[in-house]
């Protein structure tokens, strides 16, 4: 590549117009490194030199658009740490410009969100973010963005509460309120939020989350706890205890749990999402017996 082109992409800060790269090559020339994968189309108009990041993609939007982008729905939930969907599509505020449309860009209209500055770019403050985007979602995954929102520290259960009343009377609103007392922060991944989910809806008691249970010389957390019972559930997803080293230690963990007493309920994906009624009867059984046994 030209050294005046990669010149250019540096001044204009990685990212810039097809106007500004043919004032110092040609069309030709463009199509040429292009094609090459010298150049990266990241959207109509703008190029950079790699394949960039998301918060890459926001600044080339900004070339795009002609001014800064202000983020919102699940691209303001990544930039706060709360994106529990993977959102791969970014999502603006209307600029207030014409926009040729393009894959992978949604443009909302959002008159009256309040605003936040995060990783140096305007985005929806992080409460109004989370209860909008939990109004899109199903029940599960609502409460998965409400808990994972609390989680980061970038909002309360009162800013929540807040934004809830700012975003009264809209489609999705009524089970985001209701979902919205039950919230938890301490809630350390979507799965187990899904998981505390089905256990209230069945009727369980509210289980203690992120719950410490000490031995003589060294403790575990466990993701929920019935202390009264003695009785533990943990989630255990594929990711997390792949390999053999990661299964003998949750195999060591889970023998000096039950050595101190307390019965421990492992949870998959399937107990969740397919089997939930049994999920919640074996672990209905085991209260039981622990009730018992005290």
């Amino acid at each position: 590549m030209q050294q005046r082109v990669k010149d250019l992409v540096a001044r204009h800060g990685g990212y810039v117009s097809t106007a500004a790269l043919l004032t110092v090559i040609t069309r030709s020339q463009l199509d040429v490194l292009v094609r090459r994968r010298e150049l990266i189309r990241i959207w109509h108009g703008v190029y950079g030199i790699a394949e960039p990041t998301a918060l890459g993609r926001l600044e080339a939007i900004d070339v795009y658009i002609g001014q800064p982008a202000v983020a919102c729905m699940g691209t303001a939930a990544a930039l706060y740490g709360f994106d529990t969907e993977s959102t791969s599509a970014l999502h603006v505020l209307d600029p207030g410009v014409r926009i040729r449309p393009t894959v992978g860009l949604t443009i909302h209209q959002r008159l009256g969100a309040p605003l936040r500055r995060v990783q140096g770019r305007l985005a929806t403050a992080p409460a109004w973010t989370a209860v909008e985007v939990a109004r899109t979602l199903s029940r599960p995954r609502a409460l998965a963005t409400l808990d994972a929102a609390l989680h980061t520290g970038s909002c309360t259960p009162a800013d929540l509460a807040s934004a809830i009343a700012e975003q009264k009377g809209r489609r999705g609103i009524v089970t985001v309120r209701e979902l919205a007392p039950l919230a938890d922060g301490r809630a350390e991944s979507a799965m187990e939020s899904e998981a505390r989910l089905v256990m209230l809806d069945h009727g369980l008691p509210r289980p203690e989350l992120q719950y410490t249970i000490g031995g003589a010389s060294t403790s575990w957390r466990v993701d929920f706890a019935w202390p009264d019972q003695l009785v533990v559930a943990e989630y255990e997803s594929i990711e997390w205890h792949a390999g053999r080293l990661a299964m003998l230690r949750d195999k060591v963990r889970f023998a000096a749990i039950q050595q101190l007493g307390w019965t421990v309920i492992p949870i998959v994906v399937s107990d969740v999402r397919v089997t939930p009624e049994r999920l919640t009867d074996r672990i209905r059984e085991h209260l039981a017996r622990g009730a018992v046994a005290l």
